[in-house]
């Protein structure tokens, strides 16, 4: 809503700022009191991909099996009863699983630590590293600048292709660098030969991708895994519920370790 009134060629935006102060805290700030009532279920956020493919022996482990549609890959459900009456599970895209758990949209999450460091929301706190989704935050670039565009001796500022803004800019300036952050959400290898980066900043799993396309890493950021993470707020208004899910995780974790040892004995 924008007022019509113009005052030397500047547009009113008294109803804008009015809007935007009465909804501030629903659209700019996680909802803190966004937890279930005690006899409703807790929703357990899941990320689709390769996560949720590795997720799936230890969600069995720890007792909690979706709803057949679950696996049914046409179905249009995005939220699934499970066999515990007291949690049902949600499927969302990776990026989001930690902001679903931080507004309070859902209880618990399997979340990467990528992810978390992107956004380190404040009301997230994460217990459990499961060990699953393991890869690594890079930086890459051509192989024909390999040891010129990463060197922070010969660097002030670099601009960089990522979907990780926020953890490229402090990688970069703690080491004295200005990242010009050109964000992509995909396609990432494919910013510096059109010349839209002189750097990515992307996941790394076997580096194939970065291989058939010219690049080459120069620096690994961070090793990651997937970690089960909490609502904080959820935590402290229904500590057994959501502590009695972290353990049941915590003893599948235990159980897989154990049986990972018998098979190489």
């Amino acid at each position: 809503m924008v007022c019509a009134h113009v005052t030397k060629g500047v547009p009113c935006i008294v109803g804008v700022r009015a809007f935007m102060s009465e909804n501030a805290l629903t659209v700019l700030s996680p909802a803190h009191n966004a937890v279930p009532q005690t006899d409703s279920p807790l929703v357990l956020a899941l990320p689709k991909g390769r996560i949720l493919k590795a997720a799936a022996p230890l969600l069995h482990m720890a007792g909690i099996v979706p709803g057949p549609d679950f696996n049914d890959e046409k179905s249009r459900l995005l939220r699934f009863e499970t066999n515990d009456p007291g949690i049902d599970v949600v499927r969302v895209r990776s990026f989001d699983v930690a902001t679903f758990v931080a507004f309070g949209g859902a209880q618990v999450g399997i979340c990467g630590a990528d992810v978390l460091m992107e956004f380190d929301y404040p009301e997230i706190y994460a217990p459990l590293d499961l060990g699953i989704g393991g890869c690594r935050i890079s930086i890459a670039q051509p192989k024909d600048r390999t040891g010129r565009e990463d060197n922070p001796n010969r660097l002030s500022q670099v601009r960089v292709a990522t979907k990780y803004p926020a953890l490229t800019r402090r990688h970069f300036a703690a080491r004295g660098i200005n990242a010009s952050i050109v964000h992509l959400h995909g396609a990432m290898e494919l910013a510096p030969v059109l010349d839209l980066s002189h750097l990515i900043v992307d996941l790394v799993d076997t580096g194939s991708t970065l291989r058939a396309n010219g690049l080459e890493e120069t620096h690994t950021i961070a090793h990651i895994t997937s970690r089960l993470i909490v609502n904080r707020t959820a935590l402290k208004t229904q500590p057994e519920r959501i502590t009695a899910i972290i353990n049941r995780f915590r003893t599948a974790l235990a159980s897989g370790t154990a049986q990972a040892k018998d098979q190489q004995a």
